[in-house]
C-alpha cells in the first residue's frame, strides 16, 4: 500500500497535515487526498500521462509538493524536483536528461524555465499558480491507485556529479517506505509529531529527512518557502514543534538572533543536524534553551536518513555522526575491499532496502556506485568500539557551502573555458558563515590577466552563486604528483 494520503483519508481526516507560512493556508489529510486525487485524474485522462512519466516543478515549498507526492504514490508518475538557485544552462540539462512530459514552474522562476533550449519540446507547461484552478474543476474525487513496483522512481533527484555533469538519482517508493520506518524508529515520529520544513524542495533534506516521513506517520509539516532565522524561532514556539531538522549555519544564525534570549520551546524535544559537522559550542548553546542537537549522516542514494548520534552523546562522542540506523546495513572496507579493523579508516559501504535502485539513464555510475548490492559512498570514516562512526574525509573533493555540495570538477569544467585560464582547480576553504567556500587556483595563459571580479562575472550566469569561488589565486603551475595529477591536498 502506497497510497499514504488516502489512508490518513480514513484514519485523521481532519487532523492539519501541512501549513504553508507565507500564506497561511492549511490543509488536513482528507483536503490533501482529495486534491491528489483530482489531479491524478485531470494528469491521466486529460494530459495523458501514465506511469513513469516524469513532471518537472521548479517551486519553492509549497502544497503542491505534497500533492504531487500523492499523484505519485497513485499514478507512478515520477516527480523531479529541480534546483531552482541554478542557472539556465544547468536547468536545461537536467530537463533535457529527465525528459519530463510535464513542467510547472513557480511564476518568480519563469525565466528559469522558459528560456532554457530543451522548453518547447516539452509536451505540457504550466506555471505553478494555474495548477490547482485546473484540478479543481475536475468534479470527480476518488481515483483507483494503479500498482507501482518497489524499485520505480518515486522522484529523481539530481545531485552534482564528480565528473562535472549531474546525475539523477532514482529515489524509489521502496525508498520512501524503509526511510520513514528507520527515521521512526530513531526519532519517534507520529501523528502528535510536529516540525517547520524550511529546508529547500529540491534536496533530499527538504524532502525525505522529516517531510515524507511525517506524511507517513499523519504528522504536522509547516512549510516555508525560505529559511529566516527570527521566524523560524518564532515558529517553533507558536506551532510547538516537536523536532526540527536544520544545518549548522542555520542554527548558528538563530543563536545569533536577538529573538533568541526570550525564546522558549517547550515541546521541542531535540534538533536533527546534518550537513556538516556541529561545533561543540553551538550545541552548548542550544543546551542553555534546554534544546538537545541529534547530529547524523545521510545521502540523497541512500535513505538519506542512516545514521543518528543521540544526543545524551553529543558531548561524549564529539565529532561522531552516531550509529547506524535500524534497517542500514554498514561496512568499513580499505582499499581491496577488506573490512578493517576498528579505528581504522577506510571506505563506508551501506546495504539494505533504503538503497537506490540506481541513477537515471545512466548505467555506468550506477555499476560504479553499487556493487554485489553494496552502496560505495566514497566517504572515508573510521568506526570506533562502541559502534560510533567519524566522518575522515568528504566525498572526493566535495565541500560544502552553506549546507549545499559543491563539487569542484563542475566549478572548474566551468573556469577552464576563459580564455585566459589554462588551468584550473577549486577547493574549498574555511569561511566563518558559510562552513565552507570554493577558492580557486589558476595558471594563466601567455599574456593573460585575470582578477575574482571577472571570474565571478563570467561564472555569474552559468554556476549557481554558491558554488562561484570566492576566493582566486594565480600560480605559475599547479603541483602534481608522481603520477602527473594534480596534487589537492598540497593546495590545500
Amino acid at each position: 500500500m502506497k497510497d499514504w494520503l488516502s489512508k490518513w483519508a480514513i484514519y485523521s481526516p481532519n487532523h492539519i497535515a501541512i501549513k504553508e507560512y507565507e500564506t497561511g493556508k492549511t490543509y488536513t489529510y482528507s483536503e490533501l487526498n482529495t486534491a491528489a486525487n483530482q489531479l491524478a485524474n485531470v494528469l491521466t485522462t486529460e494530459y495523458g500521462l501514465r506511469s513513469t512519466d516524469r513532471i518537472a516543478i521548479v517551486a519553492e515549498n509549497c502544497a503542491e509538493y505534497v500533492i504531487l507526492l500523492g499523484v505519485a504514490q497513485k499514478t507512478g508518475i515520477i516527480i523531479v524536483p529541480l534546483n531552482y538557485r541554478l542557472a539556465v544552462g544547468e536547468i536545461d540539462y537536467l530537463l533535457e536528461n529527465s525528459k519530463p512530459k510535464m513542467v510547472i514552474w513557480e511564476a518568480k522562476f519563469a525565466q528559469l524555465v522558459t528560456k532554457t533550449a530543451y522548453f518547447n519540446q516539452i509536451d505540457h507547461q504550466i506555471p505553478l499558480e494555474n495548477l490547482e484552478p485546473i484540478y479543481k474543476k475536475f468534479t470527480k474525487k476518488s481515483f483507483q491507485p494503479v500498482e507501482i513496483d518497489d524499485n520505480q522512481a518515486a522522484f529523481i533527484l539530481y545531485t552534482s556529479g564528480t565528473t562535472g555533469f549531474p546525475k539523477g538519482a532514482i529515489y524509489s517508493h521502496k525508498m520512501l517506505f524503509w526511510n520513514s520506518v528507520n527515521t521512526a524508529i530513531s526519532l519517534i515520529i507520529n501523528t502528535e509529531s510536529r516540525t517547520v520544513n524550511c529546508m529547500p524542495p529540491f534536496h533530499t533534506g527538504g524532502l525525505n529527512v522529516l517531510l515524507t516521513p511525517f506524511l507517513h506517520r499523519g504528522g504536522f509539516v509547516c512549510l516555508m518557502k525560505q529559511f529566516d532565522a527570527k521566524a523560524v524561532l518564532q515558529l517553533l514556539e507558536s506551532e510547538e514543534v516537536t523536532l526540527f531538522m536544520a544545518v549548522p549555519t542555520m542554527l548558528k544564525m538563530m543563536a545569533d538572533e536577538a529573538y533568541f534570549a526570550k525564546a522558549n520551546f517547550p515541546k521541542l524535544k531535540y534538533f536533527i543536524v546534518g550537513g556538516e559537522p556541529m561545533p561543540i559550542p553551538l550545541i552548548e548553546k542550544w543546551a542553555t534553551k534546554n534544546v538537545p542537537v541529534r547530529q547524523g549522516y545521510g545521502m540523497t542514494e541512500v535513505g538519506p536518513n542512516l545514521t543518528s548520534l543521540h544526543q545524551d552523546d553529543a558531548i561524549r562522542k564529539k565529532g561522531s555522526i552516531g550509529r547506524a540506523n535500524f534497517y542500514v546495513l554498514t561496512k568499513v572496507v580499505n582499499e581491496k575491499g577488506e573490512t578493517v579493523a576498528p579505528n581504522e579508516s577506510g571506505e563506508l559501504l551501506l546495504k539494505g532496502p533504503m538503497v537506490t535502485p540506481g541513477y537515471w539513464q545512466n548505467e555506468t555510475a550506477t555499476n560504479k556506485a553499487i556493487k554485489d548490492g553494496w552502496f560505495h559512498t566514497g566517504d572515508r570514516v573510521r568506526q570506533d568500539e562502541d559502534g560510533y562512526f567519524y566522518v575522515v574525509d568528504r566525498i572526493k573533493n566535495m565541500f560544502i557551502s552553506g549546507g549545499e555540495n559543491v563539487y569542484p570538477a563542475e566549478v572548474e569544467r566551468i573556469l577552464i573555458q576563459h580564455q585566459a585560464i589554462s588551468e584550473v582547480v577549486v577547493i574549498g576553504v574555511s569561511h566563518e558563515k558559510w562552513g565552507e567556500v570554493g577558492k580557486a587556483f589558476v595558471v594563466l595563459n601567455d599574456n593573460q590577466t585575470i582578477d575574482l571580479e571577472e571570474i565571478k562575472g563570467f561564472c555569474l550566469n552559468k554556476l549557481s552563486k554558491f558554488k562561484i569561488p570566492k576566493h582566486l589565486e594565480i600560480l605559475e603551475e599547479l603541483p602534481k604528483n608522481a603520477s602527473g595529477k594534480i596534487d589537492r591536498k598540497q593546495l590545500k
